[in-house]
């Protein structure tokens, strides 16, 4: 992957000294021609292309995004409520991510996202323990997490 950045670049510097015009949007023509090469010529890579996993990224970070405002605004409707309603909770959520790097960033991700928090990982390394602010299902906002943070960071360090 890092090899295909620096090839971009290098197609894009190359691109600005052709043409003898050291601009902004030179280099992004630049740029956005070695991205067309490197793209056309992937199969020919031992990895994948860098663009999916950029994709990936991105698409992590809206997500992120995404869920923090829902969540966020879940909050401030329990407080700004005459009487609290909510049954916080502990549960554990059995992940599917292995490295300790990949572990990291969902604790992270829960702990960011206001109403839960991510108390102790399990000695296997694979149980998180969660505290949630509202449990309605404990199974329901096991299969949530999976299927939005989980997911996506597994499209991350997977592909």
């Amino acid at each position: 992957m890092a090899l295909q950045i620096l090839l971009n670049l290098i197609i894009a510097f190359v691109w600005m000294f052709l043409y003898n015009d050291w601009s902004v949007p030179r280099f992004t023509v630049g740029y956005l021609l070695g991205v067309i090469c490197i793209g056309l010529l992937s199969r020919f890579w031992p990895h994948d292309f860098y663009m999916k996993r950029l994709w990936a990224v991105m698409k992590l970070l809206i997500l992120f995004v995404k869920e923090l405002f829902i969540s966020s605004f879940a909050v401030m409707l329990q407080i700004i409520r005459p009487r609290l309603e909510i049954r916080p909770g502990i549960f554990a959520l059995e992940t599917e991510l292995t490295s300790d790097w990949e572990i990291t960033v969902l604790s992270c991700l829960i702990c960011l996202t206001p109403g839960t928090l991510t108390l102790d990982v399990g000695r296997d390394g694979r149980t998180l323990y969660i505290h949630a602010m509202d449990i309605e299902d404990a199974a329901e906002l096991s299969k949530q997490i999976k299927g939005t943070f989980e997911r996506a960071i597994m499209e991350v360090t997977r592909s």
